[in-house]
């Protein structure tokens, strides 16, 4: 009897863990319009368009840079893989910029000026508050894309 309960608790734990190892990876698209051209996204939990907590993945190419911006909610973001250097303030210093490195993690205040740039292929979550909005310090920054006739 002893036999056949370790037998069906071991096949337990197989089953449970071939859930886990055979799930989808993430569906990647194009990161919305409000951010420059060539970030690619996948939602991980949540909807950022929506009201409540929401999980996304962002993945940059090499020398992606994303201007002095804002968020109406705090920003908690993560480096999954790459170098991704992120500066505060209205006005970009490279110099003053703090270098995240894999497993690395910082965070930003709602409606604190920030900005970023991808060293090497770099990928991020962001875990924030929606409905996802950015709004950049110099409205000439802002992508041709997300702007408004």
């Amino acid at each position: 009897m002893k036999t056949r309960k370790a037998h069906l608790l071991v096949a337990g734990i197989a089953v449970v863990a071939g859930a886990f190892i055979h799930q989808p990876g993430p569906k990647w698209g194009p990161a919305p319009a409000i951010l420059p051209a060539g970030a690619q996204m996948a939602v991980m939990q949540g909807d950022p368009n929506k009201a409540g907590e929401f999980v996304v993945r962002m993945r940059f190419p090499d020398g992606y840079r994303i201007p002095p911006h804002t968020h109406p909610t705090d920003e908690h973001v993560t480096v999954l893989g790459g170098m991704f250097s992120v500066g505060m303030g209205k006005t970009e210093k490279p110099d003053s910029m703090r270098m995240l490195h894999q497993d690395d993690s910082i965070s930003m205040a709602a409606n604190q000026p920030h900005y970023a740039r991808a060293m090497g292929a770099t990928e991020v979550q962001v875990r924030s508050m929606g409905p996802f909005a950015l709004v950049y310090v110099n409205p000439a920054d802002t992508p041709k894309a997300a702007r408004k006739p």
